[in-house]
């Protein structure tokens, strides 16, 4: 008997559909694209209203044939990619394939072809799926067409122009570019930053045995802004004489609510911050995850939750923690911000509540990643953490002082998840006091501080600028950070991005060459025509060509432009012939150039200290790279010491590496 055909992307989700799925089916996975526009070439034709030209890479002509040839016997055919629009694609090029066949009797079948879709791989939404297929999603379709196209006219059309005025082998990115010059502005920012010194003044009371921290804020009823030491000192001679009493108590109840579930980029974020992973390992953490069942569809920027989840949830939490960590109403709806997220996805949550993070057989990384996951969700179905807190005003002569302090009362979701990075609320203790009760000094404490430029980069704080500014979807944020790293526009140090001169160098040619292209308001309005495409709103192709025109306008004018400087970082290692090393950078990143270049091209590779010491030898440890750029660490004595590891060895999982290996 011959089977149906069900086509999707990887053989991981095919197993997983195995599981669900009897005798009657057969699954088979595309392994990703099927076509593409040709890399040696433009594939646009921009006299045509831009229409594609499609080619089959050349490691997929033998999944394709395979395709075409189970489709001749298969009675229908399933199309069951991704629930998103990059998904929606790869499924009409899989049918559009199968409709050019030259065999007739392919060709008959293609009739057959269904569509069908799924944010999460479970019996029940399988069934329900194959129950309701549909045809393919066309302006889907095309608003993803629309983003290859427009980001091959930028890629291909910028590319030999940086080639020209910066530097060969340069390509750009329409979105990347914007996510350049976000960092290059704050790095802009940092340098153009001149700090100003301030003070703050705590003073340590007490009351019988009980000693609280409280904080001077005004004088004769006035904001203090005490800037220079001397103004500092002479207050604190006014506060070792004056005496302490307390002005006003203020007790109440506070509560907090939990967040909400993941989307993709709070996901991101909070594995940067709780783990150090990037953006690029979260997603193919979160791909295994979703492609085993284990998690919903994990791009997404919505916050809807399906009737099934939050009742599985209630009955969870009414049998693990009681009643009382139910919220009122027994379940928490949250409302989507994005005015764009596609609300028949769901946030990212765990398929099943009853598979506990501490039933599951899985790598670390996996286990980890899939445990934030778990406890995410749940905590966004518990009720509000309740908070005891008392404030107390401190009068002492012209003075005020205050004292804050807060207890948790009823954990609720804290029980659960925790806190977040940046969360202000933290336990602290203060008595409570009678207004008049006289407190003693202990200890005054006058502290000195300077104001502080804005904090580079890191990927999570990139990622929440990307998404507050409009810029990017769920599906683009970590080829975003992996094309700018990869093309050395910027470089991480200490985990924040910081730009290169290269990238700086390229930011300003663009954005004074295209100051329409490389804007974030533009950007953000670009994305919003893409989403009006696949919501059916909006044609295509008029929207690239609106872009199109004035764009090759300033392309013209960009070449004649002059020709752009890279400032080389100047070390103070010499060469041979007693010429400055300079840091340069190439496909593997920084290596040690002559200054003299190219008449000189003498190099050497550069060696970046690290904190900590061989734990072999005691020398310095440094910054290796293999032939094919993975970074490592290595004794800086090498050869004399042949330690290496993938890992400081500070961290007890290191995975020391032979002296052999690819290095």
């Amino acid at each position: 008997m011959a089977k149906t055909l069900i086509i999707v992307e990887s053989p991981t989700k095919a197993r997983t559909l195995s599981r669900f799925l009897g005798d009657a089916y057969h699954i088979e996975a595309s392994m990703g694209h099927v076509r593409d526009l040709p890399k040696a070439k433009l594939g646009v034709d921009v006299d045509k209203d831009f229409e594609p030209s499609y080619v089959i890479p050349k490691d997929k002509r033998k999944t394709v044939e395979a395709l075409k040839e189970l489709s001749l016997a298969a009675p229908e055919i399933v199309l069951a990619t991704d629930p998103d629009r990059e998904g929606e694609a790869i499924a009409w090029h899989i049918g559009e394939l199968i409709n050019e066949s030259k065999d007739k009797k392919l060709k008959e079948k293609t009739d057959d072809l269904k569509r069908i879709v799924f944010h999460e791989i479970t019996q029940e939404a399988i069934e329900e799926a194959i129950k309701n297929p549909r045809s393919i999603d066309i302006p889907l379709v095309d608003a993803q067409q629309a983003r290859r196209v427009l980001d091959r006219l930028v890629g291909y059309k910028l590319s030999p122009l940086l080639w020209f005025k910066v530097k060969k082998g340069l390509s750009a990115g329409r979105v990347q570019s914007i996510a350049v010059r976000l960092i290059v502005e704050r790095e802009k920012e940092i340098e153009a930053f001149k700090p100003e010194e301030y003070w703050s003044i705590d003073a340590l009371l007490s009351k019988d045995k009980d000693s609280f921290l409280a904080t001077l804020v005004e004088k004769a009823g006035k904001k203090l802004d005490l800037k220079k030491e001397k103004e500092s000192s002479e207050v604190v001679k006014d506060l070792e004489k004056a005496a302490y009493s307390v002005k006003a108590v203020n007790q109440k109840e506070s509560k907090k609510s939990p967040y909400p579930p993941f989307t993709t980029s709070t996901l991101t974020q909070a594995a940067s911050n709780r783990f150090g992973y990037t953006a690029k390992k979260t997603m193919k953490l979160a791909q295994d995850l979703y492609e085993e069942g284990l998690i919903t569809y994990h791009r997404t920027d919505s916050f809807n939750l399906s009737n099934s989840i939050l009742t599985a949830a209630k009955k969870y939490i009414e049998k693990t923690l009681g009643k009382e960590y139910l919220p009122e109403g027994g379940s928490r709806v949250y409302k989507t911000k994005s005015k764009v997220a596609q609300e028949a996805h769901e946030a990212v949550r765990p398929t099943n509540l009853e598979m506990a993070k501490e039933k599951i057989s899985l790598s670390g990384d996996h286990k980890k990643l899939y445990s934030l996951i778990w406890d995410r969700f749940l905590a966004s179905q518990l009720a509000d953490a309740i908070y005891d807190q008392v404030s107390l005003d401190i009068a002492a002569d012209e003075y005020l002082l205050k004292a804050n302090g807060s207890i948790i009362k009823f954990p609720g979701w804290l029980k659960v998840y925790g806190r977040e990075e940046g969360d202000l609320v933290e336990e602290k203790s203060v008595p409570l006091l009678e207004i008049g009760d006289k407190v003693k000094l202990e200890e005054l404490k006058p502290e000195q501080h300077f104001t502080q430029p804005p904090p580079r980069y890191t990927e999570a704080s990139l990622i929440k600028a990307l998404e507050e500014k409009g810029i990017g979807r769920p599906s683009t944020y970590a080829p975003i950070i992996s094309t700018i790293l990869d093309r050395n526009y910027v470089e991480r140090e200490e985990r924040k991005f910081k730009p290169t001169p290269l990238g700086v160098a390229t930011n300003d040619f663009l954005v004074g060459s295209f100051p329409h292209l490389i804007d974030v308001s533009f950007t953000a309005d670009m994305e919003d025509s893409l989403d009006s495409v696949a919501n059916g709103e909006k044609e295509w192709v008029p929207i690239i060509r609106e872009f199109f025109d004035p764009f090759k306008v300033d392309l013209d004018k960009a070449y004649k432009n002059d020709r752009v400087k890279v400032e080389a970082e100047m070390t103070d290692e010499v060469c041979p012939e007693g010429h400055h090393m300079v840091i340069r950078y190439g496909r593997f990143g920084k290596f040690l150039a002559c200054e003299k270049f190219p008449d000189h091209k003498f190099t050497k590779r550069l060696e970046e200290k690290v904190e900590g010491v061989c734990p072999d030898s005691g020398d310095p440890i440094v910054v290796r790279r293999t032939k094919r750029g993975r970074p490592f660490f290595g004794c800086s004595a090498y050869p004399k010491c042949k330690w290496m590891s993938w890992k400081k060895p500070e961290d007890n999982s290191s995975k020391i590496i032979s002296a052999t290996a690819e290095a």
